[in-house]
């Protein structure tokens, strides 16, 4: 099969040949028509994740068809319309019984543990608690953003996050992730403000619902500041989406008095730790609270809220690229990140 593959870290990945894999013995190959570039992504190849095992491909949020089938896998067909979360859960572990296969023990993840979806093919593991059907409704690529972006935002504002309608809600980063947030906290009820050093991005932030907007190039340091003047002191809820010393901490001093910090972007150890302002997490009594993913058995929830039209993560799909432009694409996300999200079809 084609695939996406680097084989030093930093370095541009490339299109090439490599053998397709084989659907081991609980799990299935899917075949890839859509596949999310993420910001994650940009980490693996960055070399800030030590899991990743040179040569590598990328890619972990994505959607297709059945393609094989292991041995001791039922109810599945091949061709059937399926996803997967980007944490491949055991299914045993103390947190999978609790329903929190997004922490599970064992986890296995696409395009870091595993080679991932910037290819021809994908492997999902343990299917029995892992793969999701697709409904009809739901295209390819709209299926592919929910699989990192969408899901993680999803259980980040509504479950982590616990919005309710009239709060005030600021997401500190706009790209994919976070233009997810803010429109599931407008689906919410929530009313929300959006910050970003991106005019397109918070162009985007206001289409999808936002009501208010802060261009960090503007404000720099005073972006707390600015935040709790447009939202009466303070958010009830704020996100950091992005992932960096200074989005982390601007978003837990945009609370007000016991208001909730919820971590969605990556802060690799490799980068530092971030300065947490622990003291105004004592003086406020904040809540810090980090998400990661959502596990399969919580997609019907998303599914049938996004098949219904109450949530459009169409309309945040603003680059289409092909397994040739994908790698130059993901190893100038630093630099250059798209405007909104880019999804990759490996079949074009």
């Amino acid at each position: 099969m084609l695939a996406v593959v680097f084989e030093a870290f930093g370095e541009v990945p490339g299109v090439r040949e490599v053998p397709e894999p084989q659907a081991p013995a609980g799990g299935v190959v899917v075949a890839v028509e859509a596949t999310g570039l993420c910001r994650s992504d940009w980490h693996a190849l960055a070399g800030h994740d030590d899991d990743v095992r040179l040569p590598h491909v990328p890619g972990h949020e994505f959607a297709g068809r059945v393609h094989a089938i292991g041995e001791g896998v039922t109810g599945v067909e091949v061709g059937q319309r399926v996803t997967a979360p980007f944490v491949y859960a055991c299914g045993v572990c103390e947190p999978c019984r609790q329903g929190d296969g997004q922490v599970c023990l064992d986890q296995r993840q696409p395009g870091f543990t595993r080679w991932g979806s910037f290819a021809q093919y994908v492997v999902i593991e343990r299917a029995a608690v892992n793969l999701v059907p697709l409904p009809d409704e739901v295209p390819m690529a709209v299926a592919a953003v929910l699989g990192c972006r969408f899901g993680t935002a999803f259980r980040a504002v509504t479950q982590v996050g616990r919005v309710r309608a009239g709060e005030w809600v600021a997401v500190h980063g706009c790209g994919g992730v976070g233009l997810s947030a803010v429109a599931v906290a407008i689906a919410a009820g929530a009313r929300v403000v959006a910050v970003d050093v991106s005019p397109g991005a918070l162009e985007l932030a206001l289409s999808l619902g936002a009501e208010k907007v802060v261009d960090a190039r503007e404000v720099s340091t005073d972006v707390h500041h600015r935040v709790r003047d447009l939202t009466g002191g303070g958010a009830h809820v704020s996100l950091d989406a992005l992932g960096s010393h200074a989005t982390c901490v601007s978003s837990i001093q945009s609370l007000r008095t016991r208001g909730r910090h919820v971590q969605v972007g990556l802060l690799p150890p490799s980068l530092g730790l971030p300065p947490v302002p622990m003291h105004t997490v004592i003086t406020r009594e904040l809540e810090v609270l980090g998400s990661h993913g959502l596990a399969a058995h919580a997609y019907p929830q998303l599914l049938a809220m996004v098949a219904s039209g109450r949530l459009d993560p169409s309309s945040m799909i603003t680059t289409h690229l092909t397994l040739e432009q994908a790698g130059p694409a993901l190893a100038a996300m630093a630099e250059r990140p798209p405007r909104g999200v880019a999804v990759i079809d490996p079949r074009l």
